[in-house]
C-alpha cells in the first residue's frame, strides 16, 4: 500500500502538472526559491535513480531531505538527457536536482552526497571472474560498454575494440535505457560481461534471476577515473541555498549511505576504500 506521504508527493506532482508556467503562488526567501514544500525535478523512468512511482533512491534520498526541512515533497519530471538542466533547473520549474556529477559545469554543485565507481558484471556460473580490465580472458569475451564512457577509453587502450558491444550514451530515457540492457544481456547470455556505472550495474544485476556477480574496478586505472563523485544541482546564484542543502547532507549522510547501500551501489570512501554493509537484510530497491 503506498504511504500517505507518497500519496501527497504524486497528488502535487500531478496538480502542478495541470500548468506549463512556475506560477508558484506560494513564500520565497530572497535568492527565489520555494520555501513552502521541496520541489526537486528528475526524470520518470530511470531506475535506479528515481521514477513516477517514487521507487529510486534519488527519490528516497529527496523524501529524506523534504523530511528534514519538514516541507511537502513536489517532483517535477523531465527526462534525463540532453537539455534537461536547462529546461528544469534554469527555467526555476524546482530548486534541486539529484544525481549530478561534481564537476558538472551547468549546475552550482552541492558537497558530495556518495562516490561510485564503474563495475565489471558478470554470471556467476562457474567461469573464471574477471576483475580488471586488462584481463587477457577478455580477449575471448564479448564485453558490453556505453559508448564515450571511461571504461570504453580503456578498453580501445588495450586493443579490446573487436570484442566490444557498444551501448548507446545519450537516449530518451522514456523507452531504451542502453545501461540497464547491457547488464540483462548478460544475464540472458547475449554479451559475457559489461563495464558499467555502478549504481545501476548493483541495482540492475541484484534483480536477475540468478543475481549477477558485480565487481568494482580501481578509482583510477592507468591514468583514467572510473570513480566519481555525485552531488545535487542547484541554481549558480544560490549560495544560501547550497550551504543549507551541504548542512542537510552532513546531517543525513548515514540515512543516505543506507539507502545506497540497499540499492546495491558500489560505494567508495573519500579514500577510495570500499564501504562495506554493516549489516546484511533486505535490500530496499528489491
Amino acid at each position: 500500500m503506498m504511504s500517505d506521504r507518497r500519496c501527497l508527493v504524486l497528488i502535487l506532482t500531478g496538480l502542478l502538472g495541470l500548468t506549463t508556467g512556475i506560477a508558484w503562488g506560494s513564500p520565497t526567501d530572497r535568492e527565489g526559491r520555494n520555501t513552502a514544500y521541496l520541489a526537486v525535478c528528475g526524470d520518470a523512468n530511470n531506475l535506479p535513480f528515481s521514477n513516477r512511482e517514487m521507487e529510486g533512491f534519488e527519490n528516497h534520498i529527496a523524501e529524506l531531505i523534504a523530511e528534514e526541512l519538514h516541507r511537502p515533497l513536489v517532483y517535477r519530471w523531465w527526462p534525463q538527457s540532453v537539455g534537461f538542466v536547462r529546461n528544469t533547473l534554469q527555467t526555476r520549474l524546482c530548486d534541486l536536482v539529484m544525481g549530478v556529477t561534481s564537476v558538472n559545469e551547468l549546475v552550482q554543485n552541492s558537497n558530495p552526497y556518495y562516490r561510485s565507481v564503474y563495475s565489471l558484471v558478470q554470471r556467476d556460473d562457474g567461469a573464471p571472474i574477471v576483475t580488471t580490465l586488462d584481463d587477457p580472458a577478455l580477449r575471448a569475451l564479448r564485453i558490453g560498454v556505453v559508448a564515450g564512457t571511461p571504461p570504453a577509453t580503456l578498453l580501445a587502450r588495450y586493443g579490446l575494440m573487436g570484442q566490444v558491444q557498444p551501448y548507446q550514451r545519450t537516449v530518451d530515457t522514456r523507452y531504451f535505457t542502453p545501461a540497464t540492457q547491457a547488464v540483462r544481456d548478460v544475464a540472458s547470455g547475449a554479451i559475457d560481461v559489461a563495464v558499467i556505472w555502478g549504481p545501476i550495474a548493483g541495482y540492475t544485476a541484484a534483480r536477475q534471476e540468478p543475481p549477477l556477480h558485480v565487481t568494482p574496478l580501481p578509482a583510477k586505472v592507468d591514468g583514467v577515473d572510473l570513480a566519481f563523485n555525485v552531488s545535487m544541482g542547484l541554481r549558480r546564484n544560490e549560495r544560501q541555498w547550497k550551504h543549507e542543502v551541504n548542512a542537510l547532507i552532513d546531517r543525513l549522510e548515514p540515512r543516505m549511505q543506507q539507502v545506497l547501500i540497499g540499492y546495491h551501489v558500489p560505494l567508495l570512501d573519500s579514500d577510495d576504500h570500499p564501504i562495506e554493509p554493516m549489516a546484511k537484510g533486505m535490500a530496499i530497491g528489491q
